[in-house]
């Protein structure tokens, strides 16, 4: 029996801004400069894939951990 493979999940700018606290723009900019990967569905809507955007934050050093 084949397994079936698991689909990404996929979110809109608002349910990801949502996600992460942050406003859309702010979802924006960090699609500009690259730091999270988009996709685009048809002509305007950007997707943003979960995993993909958990990946894109980072630990931030501190003495204490």
């Amino acid at each position: 029996m084949a397994r079936k493979q698991q689909l990404p999940v996929y979110v809109s700018l608002e349910e990801a801004a949502d996600m992460m606290s942050l406003s859309t723009r702010t979802i924006r900019r960090r699609i500009s400069d690259g730091t999270i990967p988009a996709y685009q569905c048809g002509r305007r809507a950007i997707r943003i894939r979960v995993d993909e955007l958990e990946a894109a934050l980072r630990r931030i050093p501190s003495a204490r951990w």
